[in-house]
């Protein structure tokens, strides 16, 4: 499906700096993350516990959608979506090469 460049221009994507992350309890998928923006923190709930561990995430930036509504997921709120790529095997989290300002624009 082909979305025109106008609908692609809505998404914000911003560099997010996770300080904080966690393994959602009950589940084996889910990671609670804390992560700011420079100008925000936010909480984050991403489906990648299979293939990180929450303690190898803390301090490393990562683009983020900032601009999704909220959404309840396991009874905590999601603020935001972090970007990766799933392949069949795994997850492979998108990282800059060098260290950018947190809450830096993306595009």
């Amino acid at each position: 499906m082909n979305i025109t460049f106008e609908e692609f221009k809505k998404l914000q994507i911003r560099m997010g700096l996770i300080i904080e992350a966690e393994r959602v309890e009950g589940t084996d998928k889910l990671l609670k993350l804390k992560v700011d923006f420079g100008d925000e923190k936010r909480q984050i709930v991403s489906g990648i516990a299979q293939f990180y561990a929450p303690e190898k995430l803390v301090g490393k930036q990562f683009p983020f959608v900032v601009n999704f509504e909220p959404r309840i997921i396991r009874g905590i709120e999601s603020q935001g979506m972090i970007l990766a790529i799933n392949s069949k095997e795994k997850v492979v989290l998108l990282k800059p090469l060098k260290k950018v300002l947190p809450g830096s624009v993306v595009g």
